[in-house]
């Protein structure tokens, strides 16, 4: 089945969308599934299973499952026009972390899309480990759902878009004995 967006965030604005997601309907596999033309973000196991044949495309895109891991994808991250996390449920917060390896541990640097269950309420923290797309729920405001990347003006912890913590960032009168303190935690 493909699952296609009208609209999503990308770059922090509204644009059209002209990727498809592939989902596998019951009783498809991933070796048998037919991958039409055009711009197609498949399955990870889709991906493995037709590797060759997908890799030759010039717009292929996968997308990854919270228990799938972004490793999988490490020797062929430079065929992608885009990675897409899928959040099945917006409490499943997996896609964080698949996320965060994406751009700090493999340096992907592709568009990365939020998929599936995409509320507002989670866009800041998903732009803050790597994401920069995102395709939110269909029934929602897609423009309502872009101020959630702008709720809050500061962050405490570091992360993909502030290498720094706070505590680092601001300059504070302190002995130069004791600028060290805290290094290393």
């Amino acid at each position: 089945m493909l699952e296609a967006h009208k609209d999503i965030i990308k770059g922090r604005e509204v644009v059209s969308d002209d990727w498809s997601v592939l989902r596998l309907d019951e009783g498809q596999t991933a070796d048998h599934v037919e991958v039409h033309e055009g711009k197609i973000i498949v399955p990870l196991q889709v991906w493995l299973a037709q590797r060759a044949t997908l890799a030759e495309r010039a717009h292929i895109g996968v997308w990854l499952a919270p228990d799938e891991q972004a490793s999988a994808l490490k020797d062929d991250l430079d065929k992608f026009g885009v990675i897409a996390i899928d959040f099945p449920k917006f409490t499943d917060g997996r896609g964080y972390s698949i996320a965060f390896n994406l751009r700090k541990r493999l340096a992907y640097k592709g568009e990365l899309r939020a998929i599936g269950d995409v509320l507002r309420d989670q866009l800041f923290s998903m732009h803050r480990v790597g994401f920069d797309a995102f395709a939110t729920r269909q029934d929602r405001s897609i423009h309502d759902a872009l101020k959630g990347l702008t709720v809050f003006s500061e962050t405490y912890q570091a992360s993909v878009d502030r290498e720094l913590p706070l505590f680092r960032r601001v300059a504070r009168d302190v002995p130069a004995e004791h600028i060290d303190l805290g290094a290393g935690i």
